[in-house]
């Protein structure tokens, strides 16, 4: 491995913690060969988070991507003799966390994990120092342990260097001074050692990422924050065993705490004290420390509840009188606006990548996913939710940065409910519609910063309405109600029957300009593009493997001219895929309409007789056919209107200058009262009328882990024209199903208390022998999409179920919260269990 600094680099990496050297590592073993690694510290402890960490791995969560990011991990740390298989307990000291715990196992379940719900007494059998007068059970990880992060960071160096052949520069003690970019594109990185040019550079820096960033032109949306820590000793209890770690790690999940064992010592961490936030500027450089920059002396006070809780907890141990605080700091990591990391390539910097905001139980496997994505464009496991760019242009601020850590920090060991909304900064993104949606007592939900209603208590007299449709379908418990109201149900139904206005979706809009707009769309999409101005192409957009990369809608707008229609959420991500793939002659330009125009959906039986007597064209059936756009006038607004639906009625999305939204809105809902018009909100279109459809939905069923054959997406069949991911489409068409996503529903909802209960997405599917099934490629059957079906009058659920099991009637289980549920397989693929015809769409 060469300590000399180089001229050029392919390949520069910025950190040499352990999420550094975990990608230097995996680069070179996917074949680059010429790569420079920096620090501005000293090795093998740069002073970086690294260096402070606790290094327990857990590895159950409620997200699948960070589960299987953590097995990986934890399988890797196992190959570098660098990890200690102790277990890991979280004990619950109220039956809420209890509830939340069983909860956890159904996780587990899902994700593939070994585990087990403890009874106290349990507890105490595998951490005999723990008091049981205070808790009420606990959730027992088999698989986690600790790791040696430093360590494994030497290893990775040395598999480095050993891989490319010596193709590794290795340069600690070098600051960075800047991040040259041109045009939009990085040229080259400037230190105290002088300047080397690259072809990329990755910015792995922790919680000094933003500062890089920032040099490049960019942002990276984190803030230090702390965590406390303090380890007490020498515990005579501990001077029995051998070894590091002798018992499981045990995560007080109520006081937001962790004890772990550590030699003759106890750590005692926390996360419970308020938050604490740094300006990455006002972080100490090495010389300026007492021990490294990121371990600042511990702030006291704030720690006091902690030790209370700690003692109350394991009084055997922490209150030995022989025993005393040893060390204490305010250990410092990264936290992001949603606490998840911050991963791959910046989108308005050609050539600069995120591995950022990485904690020590997934930083290998990122390192291996961050490389496979940089080398040939997709990742084994899929990083859609870590994706950096999902903030951008929105949620980049310091202070909304700020705002978001101080909210999300007192996430981490709490009880968060899958449809928890965010509170802090908001509204931040809002339409022209809001005032109006706002007036008619709009519910918002939060979705890439839009504020879009879930639902309306303005509608609440519908309830009342169609109290005997949904009857059977509310919700009694608290937690399957929370963040959900009955009022859905009601407005689909009005839907359904009537005519109902949903708006703002927040689309977001990029419009694809310029002479080689079609080779490049076609390029881009499974979906043919060449086809007649105005034809609308819903189709997947694939990496090389044939997964799913996302999936939206292009329009033609005109012979050189495509407009695409993605998710609001996706905008910064899925702008950052088209951007990468442009063609380098400039014959194509992507411009960003998405904060330039407004969506208004009008949907349902009674559409055309709202929208064709306000609109001066003709707005019939055989003037204005299904699938396709065309310019409206509606009242004074002059709007593009698309004949699609996502919730399977007739109607249109309606686009006009956001400036014009308002009068827009007053004009349809004007027009609209003799109809009985509606609001409807999200909880219809995204949930209940998409369900019901069988609508396929990215970052749910639709992933890199499946392709368009096994989503039931393969309508387009296989183009001639060349598109990412084409071999890899034909021969998932050409091959039987592994699996194949279908569409169940509950057959009883009673709990073993008597309880209707309510799935709401990621439970495991059991055969009925409670066995989870697993396909042949070892694929686990979970929940991908839950939400009610008001108009078919079932609770309904998306799962790619095993190619023995995928047939219609058959009877299987999901489990939910500790019980199973018995469930049918009610469709096998894409056709809709709700007008299957699609008859309503092409009225």
């Amino acid at each position: 491995m060469s300590d000399e600094f180089p001229e050029y680099a392919r390949t520069v990496i910025l950190g040499a913690g352990i999420v550094g050297n975990s990608l230097t590592y995996h680069l070179t073993k996917q074949g680059r060969e010429d790569v420079l690694l920096i620090d501005k510290g000293p090795l093998p402890d740069p002073g970086g988070s690294t260096g402070h960490a606790s290094n327990f791995l857990m590895p159950v969560e409620h997200s699948k991507e960070m589960t299987h990011l953590t097995r990986e991990s934890i399988e890797q740390y196992r190959d570098m003799d660098t990890f200690t298989e102790s277990g890991g307990i979280e004990v619950a000291r109220t039956d809420e966390r209890m509830a939340e715990l069983e909860r956890r196992v159904q996780s587990a379940k899902a994700w593939g994990e070994p585990c087990e719900l403890l009874t106290p007494e349990e507890v105490e059998e595998l951490v005999p120092y723990i008091n049981t007068d205070i808790i009420k059970g606990g959730f027992h990880a088999t698989g986690a342990g600790t790791c040696d992060p430093l360590r494994a960071g030497e290893v990775m160096r040395a598999r480095a260097d050993a891989e490319a052949d010596g193709g590794v520069t290795l340069s600690p003690n070098t600051e960075v001074l800047d991040i040259h970019t041109d045009r939009g594109e990085v040229q080259a990185v400037e230190t105290d050692r002088g300047t080397v040019e690259a072809d990329e550079v990755v910015i792995a820096a922790g919680l000094w990422s933003p500062k890089l960033a920032k040099m490049a032109g960019t942002e990276i949306p984190l803030t230090p924050a702390v965590h406390q820590m303090v380890s007490v000793g020498p515990i005579p209890f501990f001077e029995q065993f051998d070894g590091e770690i002798n018992h499981p790690v045990v995560r007080d999940m109520d006081t937001q705490m962790y004890e772990r064992p550590s030699g003759n010592d106890m750590e005692v961490g926390s996360y419970q004290h308020r938050p604490i936030l740094w300006d990455v500027e006002d972080v100490p450089s090495i010389d300026e420390a007492p021990l490294s920059p990121t371990q600042p002396p511990l702030t006291e006070d704030a720690f006091d509840q902690s030790m209370m809780d700690a003692l109350e907890l394991m009084p055997e141990v922490l209150d030995d009188p022989d025993a005393g605080v040893r060390h204490e700091i305010d250990g410092l990591l990264s936290q992001t606006p949603d606490g998840a990391p911050l991963l791959g390539p910046l989108q308005d910097v050609e050539g600069l990548w995120s591995c950022a905001a990485v904690w020590i139980k997934e930083a290998p496997a990122i390192g291996e996913a961050v490389a496979q994505w940089m080398t040939r464009g997709w990742s084994d496991i899929d990083l859609h939710g870590s994706d950096v760019n999902r903030f951008k242009e929105w949620g980049t601020s310091r202070e909304f940065v700020k705002n978001r850590a101080n909210e999300g920090y007192k996430k981490i060991y709490g009880i968060v409910h899958p449809s928890e909304q965010w509170q802090s900064s908001r509204p931040l993104r809002t339409s022209a519609f809001y005032h109006r949606q706002d007036d008619l007592d709009a519910r918002f939900f939060q979705a890439g910063g839009w504020e879009r209603p879930q639902w309306y208590e303005s509608n609440e007299d519908l309830v009342d309405r169609y109290s005997d449709e949904i009857e059977d379908l509310r919700r009694p418990h608290e937690w399957d109600s929370r963040w959900w109201s009955e009022t859905i149900l009601a407005e689909h139904l009005h839907m359904r029957d009537e005519v109902a206005m949903v708006g703002d979706m927040g689309f977001a809009i990029y419009d694809l300009i310029g002479p080689g707009a079609t080779e490049y769309a076609e390029k881009m999409a499974v979906g043919r593009m060449d086809v007649d101005v105005g034809k609308s192409v819903y189709t997947p957009i694939l990496a090389e493997n044939g997964g799913f990369v996302s999936d939206l809608s292009i329009v033609r707008m005109g012979h050189d001219h495509y407009r695409v229609i993605t998710g609001g959420s996706v905008q910064g991500p899925d702008k950052a895929h088209f951007r990468s793939h442009l063609p380098d002659d400039g014959s194509v330009q992507l411009i960003d309409r998405s904060s330039q125009l407004c969506t208004l959906g009008v949907w349902g039986p009674n559409a055309r007789d709202l929208v064709d007597p306000v609109t001066e064209e003709d707005m019939s059936h055989e003037a204005f056919a299904p699938y396709t756009a065309q310019e409206a006038t509606i009242g004074e607004v002059d709007a593009w209107a698309l004949r699609i639906s996502y919730v399977g009625e007739q109607g249109w999305e309606i686009y006009a200058p956001m400036d014009q939204a308002e009068r827009l809105w007053d004009t349809l809902w004007e027009a609209g009262q003799e109809h009985d018009v509606r609001p409807v909100g999200m909880g219809v279109y995204g949930t209940t009328g998409r369900i019901e459809k069988g609508y396929r939905l990215y970052g749910h069923e639709l992933e890199l882990e499946y392709n368009p054959a096994e989503a039931g997406l393969t309508f387009h069949g296989v183009k001639e024209a060349d598109f990412i991911g084409k071999e890899a489409y034909a021969q998932a068409i050409d091959e039987e199903n592994t699996a194949t996503l279908c569409t169940l529903s509950v057959e009883d909802h009673t709990s073993s208390d008597g309880e209707r209960r309510f799935m709401l997405g990621n439970e495991p599917v059991l055969d009925q022998d409670g066995e989870v099934l697993v396909d042949e490629e070892g694929r686990r059957s979970y929940v991908t999409s839950a939400g009610t079906g008001p108009t078919v009058g079932k609770h309904l659920l998306m799962a790619y179920i095993p190619q023995a099991y995928a047939e219609e009637g058959r009877q299987l289980q999901v489990e939910y919260m500790g019980d199973h549920y018995p469930v049918t397989i009610e469709v096998v693929g894409s056709r809709p269990l709700f007008d299957p015809e699609n008859e309503r769409i092409r009225s």
